[in-house]
């Protein structure tokens, strides 16, 4: 009897803290959530002065002034280019109050299980990692590139687990069917179920017109940084021009948004 009754203490010791963790993990899941605007920011600032390193010590990047260097920055922005697409093509094929960049509180009117979602269970943080990814790659310091990958982890984490409770208390069953089926990060285009809605260009124009702005802004930032630090002007004009075209359609779309309904779709 002794012994059963120490097994069901055991456990039940065992259970308490499982739900201390969990409540601890959803507690700065959601703290974290707040304030995941703040990423990019941080990771501009260290991408910044790690390159800038980098750039005063050439040494320390192998393909520094060889042939080579520019298409491992090409290489870089593809990857970036990649996580855009994924992200272009989530947004693209959602509805209305899912999918957004709400940052005070979880939304969410439906669970999302078709197109991205479908393949993977945070496709918007999967893009995202990705536009990460290409920068860290960019600042030609590879421990750079892994001290990303595992802070993004353990931030991201949290902040998926936080979202996945809301999402679990919400829609019960609906969402542990999907989420048991589905993985969270890395995509299995095995079970790709095609999406219900078309394919909205104009949320896309609406919604991550900010992005593309944001990423030609930071490659071209640090190639004219680069040459600066070098005391050089061998640019890479791709990275200039594409920046100046996505200012001028940020520029038209932020126009067309204030002024006009044009983006505007109901349910999108």
């Amino acid at each position: 009897m002794s012994l059963i009754l120490t097994e069901v203490l055991e456990n039940l010791i065992k259970f308490i803290k499982i739900m201390i963790l969990q409540n601890k993990l959803e507690k700065h899941g959601n703290w974290l959530f707040r304030y995941r605007g703040v990423w990019p920011s941080i990771l501009l600032i260290a991408g910044t002065a790690v390159y800038a390193y980098i750039e005063f010590n050439p040494e320390l990047f192998f393909l520094e002034e060889t042939p080579y260097e520019i298409y491992y920055e090409v290489g870089c922005l593809i990857i970036c280019l990649l996580g855009f697409a994924v992200r272009v093509y989530t947004v693209g094929y959602t509805p209305a109050k899912t999918s957004g960049r709400n940052t005070k509180e979880q939304v969410a009117e439906r669970v999302n299980t078709v197109g991205m979602y479908s393949v993977v269970r945070h496709p918007l943080y999967l893009g995202n990692f990705l536009l990460g990814l290409g920068i860290a790659f960019f600042t030609g310091s590879f421990w750079f590139v892994l001290v990303y990958c595992l802070v993004y982890w353990l931030t991201f984490e949290r902040i998926m687990f936080a979202e996945e409770q809301f999402l679990r208390q919400k829609f019960g069953q609906t969402y542990t069917d999907w989420a048991n089926k589905t993985p969270a990060f890395i995509p299995d285009f095995k079970l790709f179920t095609k999406p219900d809605l078309p394919f909205s260009l104009k949320k896309v124009l609406k919604k991550e017109k900010n992005g593309l702005l944001a990423l030609f802004a930071i490659f071209a930032f640090f190639d004219v940084l680069g040459e600066f630090i070098e005391g050089k002007h061998e640019y890479t004009y791709l990275f200039l021009i594409c920046c100046v075209v996505s200012c001028i359609a940020y520029g038209i779309l932020k126009i067309m948004k204030k002024k006009t309904t044009f983006l505007n779709e109901v349910g999108r």
